[in-house]
């Protein structure tokens, strides 16, 4: 796992399962949280091939993607391309969702490339828009379908 957090959940979870947690303090000279190229260095010292985010909201350094093309895959929580990019993530995604009328939206898992949420699309699945979901509503059933999606 890597983090800039070394105490958030996730990183003590990972710990919990004996999965070792990289941690790249934020940079302050910079938007980034850490260097691409260091990144790369630390994920092939552990022999890592393969990257799942889920949560991140920043844009993926372009070393990173080199060094792992079709190697990175994104969860992100509507039916791309609809609601995807810059600024849509988490509840924003739902609200806007419901506020826009659609009748349907899921998660989509796609490649990462060097914009957000434009991959290569690998997996979608449908879930219905009631007449009076929440946007919390909407999420958990969203959510459920994750783990029901097969790539």
């Amino acid at each position: 796992m890597v983090t800039y957090d070394a105490d958030c959940g996730g990183a003590e979870y990972a710990r919990g399962k004996g999965i070792p947690v990289i941690v790249f303090p934020k940079r302050k000279d910079t938007e980034e949280l850490f260097s691409g190229e260091d990144l790369v260095i630390a994920l092939r010292s552990f022999k890592v091939d393969f990257i799942l985010l889920a949560g991140y909201l920043k844009l993926i350094p372009a070393a990173l993607i080199q060094a792992y093309p079709k190697a990175i895959l994104n969860i992100h929580p509507s039916l791309l391309p609809a609601f995807g990019g810059k600024g849509y993530y988490g509840m924003k995604v739902h609200k806007a969702v419901i506020a826009s009328g659609a009748r349907y939206s899921g998660p989509t898992i796609h490649y990462v490339d060097e914009h957000y949420d434009t991959g290569r699309i690998l997996a979608q699945r449908v879930v219905p828009v009631l007449a009076n979901d929440t946007a919390e509503e909407l999420a958990a059933r969203v959510l459920h379908e994750v783990f029901q999606t097969q790539t």
